[in-house]
């Protein structure tokens, strides 16, 4: 069962609407689902929220630390409540995954991500689970860093926020331990539907 779920992103209002906040976005959603204040918890290094869910304790964290030592704030709390990697959750931007999609995955590589690389290093280990927000690519690579720090437009924030309303109702299967139907809930995409043709003549 996940038992701390981190988004990531970078702090400071400059970089709210940013792409590479997704996660934050993410945590934030659940955080109002939940009825939880996420604060400052200086020792953790991140904003953070203990809830209980069904007699199980659970946190919320955004790291505060900016992107590239998320690490450093996950590993903390993790370290501190006896939190196993594998029952960790970190939400983040993905750029090989269009807006509106998402894919949750356990283990694996970094994928130059600068908040996950940190987060390898800190926990000392990649087995922890991953749900990937997607937020597009710019198509060429040097313009990546520009891109993830900028805002999307506005068609792009409301499909990557209609993703995070989909994605949290897995929320459940993920406290409760059911990873596959979790998988299943996150990666069940219904495009929206095409409105019909106006009749000729309106």
């Amino acid at each position: 069962m996940i038992k701390l779920f981190v988004g990531l992103g970078n702090p400071g209002p400059g970089y709210e609407g940013t792409r590479h906040n997704a996660g934050f976005w993410w945590v934030d959603a659940l955080a109002r689902e939940l009825r939880l204040d996420l604060v400052n918890e200086r020792g953790f290094q991140g904003l953070a929220a203990r809830g209980n869910i069904h007699g199980h304790t659970l946190w919320l964290l955004e790291p505060q630390t900016f992107m590239n030592l998320s690490g450093r704030s996950v590993a903390a709390l993790a370290r501190f409540y006896k939190i196993a990697p594998e029952q960790v959750l970190v939400v983040h931007d993905e750029l090989d995954v269009p807006p509106g999609q998402a894919k949750l995955k356990f283990g694996g590589g970094h994928g130059g991500h600068n908040g996950l690389r940190d987060i390898h290093a800190q926990l000392g280990t990649a087995d922890y689970w991953r749900l990937r927000l997607g937020i597009g690519h710019p198509g060429v690579k040097s313009e990546v860093t520009d891109w993830v720090l900028k805002k999307p437009a506005p068609e792009q924030r409301t499909a990557i926020e209609d993703c995070i309303d989909r994605t949290l109702k897995a929320f459940p299967a993920m406290v409760a331990g059911e990873m596959d139907k979790a998988t299943l809930l996150v990666h069940t995409h219904k495009p929206a539907r095409p409105k019909p043709p106006r009749p000729e003549g309106v």
